[in-house]
């Protein structure tokens, strides 16, 4: 659910497909963030995905809550309907700043659970707020903590390249997790949504869902080239 005027918006209420198309605006023009977001929304975005990124837990410096919060009137369709927010925390530790990006409008927020000392406790004080909440995984870092949170989490992010740069390539071992991931959702019987990160494009998103994603995160193949809603209709059509 979602933070919006006091009130609350399940994340898919604007899921325009059974898949989700998540543009990350890390690789966005940042002169005119505002524009971009209407932009990709308008070619066919269904999340907007915002790279939180502290130069600590990885090693680069990106957004903080106020650009969130100055984004969020941008991620509306053209008819006003809003376009989730779907914060990943790539910061340590997760719990200073959680809280300031539910405020700022996230619908979702997922982080890493090495990074948090208490991932069940982080897990509960993003859900108190109204807001789902999700657990990323690094590619080197195993599932197991699944086992405990899996019932109280709505996401799961696979990270197919290492956090911390953009414009990085698929990691074909992600592949084998994401089947792992999927797995451990059906065993669970939730309705968690099991998204990717890193090296998504039009001619490898088919076999990313076909290993058990539904949500793909991409940036650098959609942001800068010349026609944003060509590159997201060549990444469902090969989705369909």
């Amino acid at each position: 659910m979602a933070c919006e005027n006091g009130g609350f918006i399940h994340p898919d209420t604007c899921m325009s497909t059974p898949f989700r198309i998540a543009p990350s605006i890390l690789s966005a023009d940042f002169a005119r963030l505002g524009e971009e977001v209407r932009d990709v929304i308008q070619a066919g975005a269904d999340w907007i995905h915002f790279d939180v990124m502290d130069n600590h837990y990885v090693p680069n410096l990106t957004f903080g809550p106020m650009v969130c919060q100055a984004l969020k009137p941008h991620a509306r369709r053209a008819d006003g309907r809003p376009v989730p927010i779907d914060v990943h925390l790539m910061i340590q530790p997760v719990d200073a700043l959680a809280g300031a990006f539910i405020d700022a409008g996230a619908d979702l927020v997922s982080f890493h659970p090495d990074a948090s000392a208490h991932v069940h406790r982080s897990v509960q004080a993003i859900k108190a707020r109204g807001c789902q909440a999700g657990l990323t995984f690094n590619p080197a870092q195993p599932l197991d903590v699944l086992d405990w949170v899996i019932d109280d989490i709505d996401l799961i992010l696979i990270m197919s390249v290492n956090p911390g740069f953009g414009g990085q390539s698929f990691i074909d071992s992600a592949l084998r997790k994401i089947e792992q991931a999927r797995r451990r959702i059906e065993a669970s019987g939730k309705d968690i949504r099991l998204e990717v990160d890193g090296g998504i494009k039009a001619d490898n998103i088919r076999r990313v869902a076909d290993a058990g994603a539904d949500t793909f995160v991409a940036g650098s193949a959609i942001f800068g080239k010349p026609d944003y809603k060509a590159v997201i209709d060549s990444m469902r059509a090969a989705l369909a």
